[in-house]
This record gives structure tokens, sequence and C-alpha cells, in this order.
């Protein structure tokens, strides 16, 4: 909840590792939201940012997806220096293979303020991850890529977004296969907590973030070759 210019949400075992985590960025010239210990009732005290999320702003256009693809590079970049090895992190849902950064886990539009600064909030679930792993999640979230587009368009708004991103070929290689496992692992995610009734994510299975992340996976596998084309350099 906002407390004037503040942000208070309940501390989590994972809360340090983070704000340390937040702060190395910050002092590496990337913006997040300050850290500011803890109030009379133990709730984390964050950084209000003004602004507005980017999922209430409509499709990002070629500019803004291309920011969006530089920032993410810029958390990788310094995440991959930062050692995970004595924090607390709570990942929702682990990289297929061993972490080699760490890194925010929900890059997606309902988790970026634009406004004078544009800024990734939420940074709860940071965590060890990999590059592909976070960028796929990412990549398919900023450039919408579901049913809800032409495939062309989608593809196009992909490179706009790794071009911004700006990797190499073989990360590029990678993403068309990245983004498909993401996205079964995040219905996956939804599908158990359903069955084991794990809030709010059994909920969020049967208000239809079950079924739209079914869609997304068969969207992306059904169009692999046009995400392959799409991330060929030219």
């Amino acid at each position: 909840m906002r407390v004037g210019d503040t942000v208070r949400k309940p501390a989590l075992p994972s809360t340090l590792s983070v704000s340390r985590f937040t702060a190395h960025l910050r002092s590496r010239g990337i913006d997040a939201p300050a850290a500011h210990g803890f109030d009379e009732d133990g709730r984390q005290v964050l950084e209000y940012v003004p602004g507005d999320l980017a999922m209430d702003l409509g499709p990002l256009d070629e500019k803004g997806l291309r920011r969006v693809g530089a920032l993410v590079r810029r958390i990788h970049d310094v995440g991959h220096e930062y050692s995970a090895d004595d924090g607390v992190w709570d990942v929702l849902i682990p990289p297929p293979g061993p972490a080699d950064l760490v890194c925010h886990n929900d890059l997606a539009p309902w988790n970026l303020v634009v406004g004078e600064r544009w800024v990734f909030i939420d940074w709860d679930g940071a965590g060890p991850s990999t590059r592909s792993w976070d960028l796929a999640y990412a990549a398919q979230s900023f450039s919408m890529l579901d049913d809800s587009r032409p495939v062309p368009e989608a593809a196009q708004r992909l490179r706009w977004f790794i071009d911004g991103y700006g990797r190499s070929e073989a990360l590029r290689a990678e993403l068309p296969t990245a983004m498909i496992e993401r996205s079964d692992a995040m219905h996956g995610l939804l599908h158990r907590a359903h069955a084991d009734g794990w809030e709010p994510w059994a909920t969020m299975y049967t208000t239809g973030h079950g079924e739209y992340w079914a869609s997304v996976t068969a969207y992306l596998q059904a169009n692999r070759g046009a995400w392959v084309d799409a991330l060929r350099s030219q």
C-alpha cells in the first residue's frame, strides 16, 4: 500500500537479499526503487515511483521496445557480476539449467513504471536465473507475443525488443525455444497451484491466466519459425 511517497509491503525471508541487490543496481546506475528499511509494523518501506504501469498505456512503440530491451540488458550485465551465494531468494520459476546471474524474474509490462523515469518495480522474486530464461519472459510479454495480434507484427516487435537488448547470435538462437519453455513453465506453475490450492496462483489459474498461458505456449510453438527469422541478424 502507498503511504505518502513510500510503498509498504510485507517483509519476506528474501527481503534483505533483494534490498542488497537493488542497492547494487542503483550503485551501478540502474534505477530501481530505493529501500528504506522497515516500519513499526515490520513492513518493507520502499520508494514510491510516480508514473503509469506500462500495461495501462497500450503496446510500446518501436522506440519504447528498444528502450526496454536496452534496460533489461543493463540489468542482466550488472546481475551477472553479482554473487547470489550468500542470499536468500524466492525464485518462483527456476531456470532449467545452472544460474549465471541474479535478475528480476518478472520483467513485464505490469512491473514497469513509465513516467519521467522508466523503472522496474516489485523485485520480491529476484534471484538466480539465466539470461535466456529471464529474457524469454520479458521478450514475450513486452513484444506481446500472443494470438491477439498478427504474427508478422509480433515478429517485428520481437525484433525491436531484442535489437535493443543487443546480445550475441547464440542467445538469439536460443530465444525461440526458451520462450516456449518459459511460457509452458508458467502454465505448469498455475496448473499445479490450482491442484494444490496454492494462492494466489490457484485463483489466477481459474480466472483466465491458466488459459492465457496455455494459448501463448501454443502460439509460440506454432509460429517458432517466424521468431527464428525475426531474430536473425540482417
